[in-house]
């Protein structure tokens, strides 16, 4: 895998130069107002990013967050499928190209790279960006419908990160099963609330029933185990705050916590975790209190004392969403 800092410093770099000559009341207004929208429903013919101010705000604001949370999904994804590097990516409602970053940042090397989206200022100013990641300066950004009509070549991995939400039922239903016939590998995040997880549950028993097999964050195939309104399955990245992000959130500490679900799932085989951390750990003296989805599809609470030995180190270090036990430690 590649150095996840280099990639994040360099987006975070070229998304600065965005902003350059751009009023910061303009620019935060142009987000405030974009995230009351994104927060309504959203019909498909009707892109929310409209010109270029509004697609350099919002990237600005946004794309540091969807970057970390795509590759905190592909790195469990990663981790799953070791060996395996796609060798062609197709982002589906890419907009700025946050998931083409993600993938960089996981697997080195260039690939064919294609971004599909029904903003064109959002395309653009995405083909702008990537010219500063040598791995996307070939990517091709077209325009397309995100809908029924849509095709999709074959292609190893298709990303599908924050679009399920801005789509119909039916044409969620339609795009994850165009996704699922195109490609080898499908990775859907979206946000970590109630909702965006049902979107994500319905999403990968659609991928299950396509004859994939989940290798993230799940430890298994089977149903998920939780119960639909008593809780959700999501996890958090940390992000680094940018001063747009403080002035418009007027927060003063420098990062913030993006909360997302996910899921990936290939057609080939995958080795999951055992076990996954779906809880923030709970630190107490001489033990460590782990919330596990295990792979008999059950939700359970597991005790790491010290007796545990090296379990007690790792479970001290493990963090919410990793596998447990960590990959090559002793069980």
């Amino acid at each position: 895998m590649n150095d996840p800092v280099a990639p994040a410093e360099t987006l975070r770099t070229a998304l600065a130069r965005l902003l350059d000559g751009l009023p910061p009341r303009q620019a935060s207004g142009a987000v405030e107002r974009l995230i009351a929208n994104y927060r309504g429903a959203t019909p498909t013919d009707a892109p929310i990013l409209r010109d270029r101010a509004d697609v350099a705000a919002y990237a600005a604001y946004r794309m540091p967050a969807t970057f970390e949370a795509v590759r905190s999904a592909l790195d469990a994804f990663a981790d799953a499928v070791p060996g395996w590097t796609p060798e062609g990516h197709v982002d589906v409602g890419g907009g700025t190209g946050s998931a083409t970053w993600a993938v960089a940042a996981t697997w080195a090397g260039e690939r064919p790279v294609t971004v599909l989206d029904w903003a064109e200022p959002a395309l653009a100013l995405g083909k702008e960006l990537a010219a500063a990641n040598p791995s996307l300066r070939k990517a091709s950004w077209r325009r397309e419908r995100i809908g029924p009509a849509l095709t999709l070549t074959p292609t190893d991995l298709v990303t599908v990160s924050y679009v399920l939400n801005e789509l119909t039922a039916p044409d969620r239903a339609a795009l994850v099963d165009k996704a699922a016939s195109a490609a080898q590998a499908v990775v859907i995040v979206e946000a970590g609330t109630p909702a965006g997880y049902a979107r994500v549950i319905e999403a990968r028993d659609r991928l299950v029933a396509a004859g994939f097999r989940v290798a993230a964050p799940c430890p298994h195939s089977a149903a998920c185990p939780i119960t639909p309104g008593e809780d959700w399955c999501h996890f958090s990245a940390r992000v680094s705050r940018s001063s747009l992000h403080r002035q418009v959130k007027g927060g003063s500490l420098p990062y913030e916590d993006e909360k997302f679900s996910y899921v990936a799932a290939a057609r080939f085989p995958v080795e999951p975790a055992p076990a996954r951390v779906v809880r923030r750990p709970q630190i107490r003296k001489g033990q460590v209190l782990l919330d596990l989805c295990e792979t008999d599809e059950q939700l359970r609470r597991t005790t790491v004392t010290k007796r545990h030995g090296d379990l007690y180190k790792a479970a001290r270090d493990t963090d919410w969403g990793a596998p447990w036990p960590p990959y090559g430690t002793p069980s």
